[in-house]
């Protein structure tokens, strides 16, 4: 098949949730059939595209993201009827760029890589002759993402500003989600539960639960640390809302009561650090890595691995890097979700403060005895990960619904 991928930032490299996914599903379908990628790059972005890209594709064509003053995000927050992602990198050149590689050559399939990538997905499925079969892949299902962010925000009066504006994206993604899951022809999602709440925005629209996976050789489990303080640590992109809140909630509530009964370091490793963070940043014993080259080694370094969530969605690559490096994980219901692991035998489940913080005192307790359970955890965490998220094991499954739909 000739295949031509929309993705909202370039998938190499490979650093972070989103580009982790586009480039595994790239290089799998580029594998298989003719791939053409279309994708928006940062301001700054030099020395692009990377050959790697060039190898794997036919066509590599780009497009800079457009500068959205915070100024210009608030006014239409409130006077567009669009949500803030479908605005966030929509711009009229490349829309004209794209329009001429689709009439330029026929694709049978353009997959567009998550909803902000909407507008242009909808230059495909506007095609007067020859459309291609469009589905959209979901990162996440967004509306229940602010949904999920305006309820948890709404709870805090200092925090009631961030609130309203997710309450108006959730209310303005709802619709604009909707429309789109109904226009595309499939819709693939990451985790059982997110195929379930976009399947009921277009009934009768064919879905399917492509997870996120790991390439299962980049990660090795290796023996917990010994005869060091106790060391929690947790990764992830920190300027993503979600994770900014999971470490606020830990940091600040959590962390205190581990310590009455441990002196135990937290190490948050990832780029672009929230300044909302330097609360952290401040206590003793806190670090902030900010970039790091690979997160594998200091996922090797934790005694207990924490996914203290509470916002979010999709299948958190995260936790699938945790478990393959066989480390105890400590992590809330929401966490975990879209994973089939289960209490007491893959991780630990907490929800509350005092519940997330006696479990992690439980793994700490185990380690400095005979560490049985933290062993226990890690050696049943990684074989879940080596059965059923693998790419080699989850991939087959986009395939088939390729076929279906095409």
């Amino acid at each position: 098949m000739k295949l031509l991928l929309l993705t909202p930032q370039s998938p190499y490299p490979p650093r972070q949730g989103t580009t982790l996914r586009n480039y595994y599903l790239l290089r799998h379908l580029a594998s298989q059939h003719e791939v053409d990628l279309f994708t928006c790059i940062g301001q700054g972005a030099a020395g692009w595209p990377d050959p790697i890209l060039e190898e794997l594709c036919g066509k590599v064509a780009c497009f800079r993201q457009p500068e959205r003053p915070l100024r210009r995000r608030i006014l239409d927050s409130f006077l567009s009827g669009e949500p803030d992602m479908g605005l966030r990198i929509a711009e009229d050149g490349a829309l004209i760029q794209l329009q001429r590689m689709l009439a330029e050559k026929t694709y049978d399939l353009v997959q567009v890589e998550g909803l902000e990538m909407a507008p242009y997905g909808y230059a495909a499925l506007q095609m007067s002759r020859q459309r291609p079969t469009v589905v959209l892949d979901s990162h996440n299902a967004e509306f229940l993402l602010q949904k999920r962010a305006a309820l948890m925000d709404s709870r805090d009066p200092g925090r009631w500003p961030a609130a309203f504006y997710s309450w108006l994206q959730w209310r303005k993604l709802q619709r604009y989600e909707r429309d789109f899951c109904r226009a595309v022809d499939g819709v693939v999602a990451v985790s059982e539960p997110d195929r379930r709440v976009l399947a009921s925005l277009a009934p009768g629209r064919p879905t399917v639960n492509v997870p996120n996976g790991i390439e299962i050789s980049r990660y090795h489990p290796e023996p917990l640390p010994e005869n060091t303080p106790p060391l929690l640590v947790f990764t992830g992109k920190m300027d993503y809302r979600p994770n900014v809140d999971a470490m606020l909630w830990f940091g600040l509530r959590v962390l205190p009561l581990i310590r009455r009964q441990f002196n135990a370091r937290l190490q948050i490793v990832g780029m672009d650090p929230h300044p909302r963070l330097d609360r952290l940043r401040a206590m003793p014993d806190v670090e902030l890595t900010g970039a790091v080259e690979d997160v594998v080694p200091y996922i090797h370094g934790a005694s207990v691995y924490v996914t203290p969530m509470r916002v979010g969605g999709g299948t958190r690559f995260k936790i699938l890097e945790a478990l393959a490096c066989a480390r105890p994980v400590v992590g809330t219901e929401l966490a975990v979700e879209g994973i089939p692991v289960q209490d007491g035998e893959h991780v630990l489940m907490a929800n509350s403060a005092q519940s997330f913080a006696d479990a992690v005192v439980q793994l700490l307790r185990d380690q400095a005895g005979d560490g049985k359970l933290s062993r226990a955890l890690g050696t049943a965490g990684r074989a879940l990960v080596e059965e059923r998220f693998t790419w080699a094991s989850i991939l087959p499954q986009l395939d088939a619904f390729h076929s279906r739909l095409v």
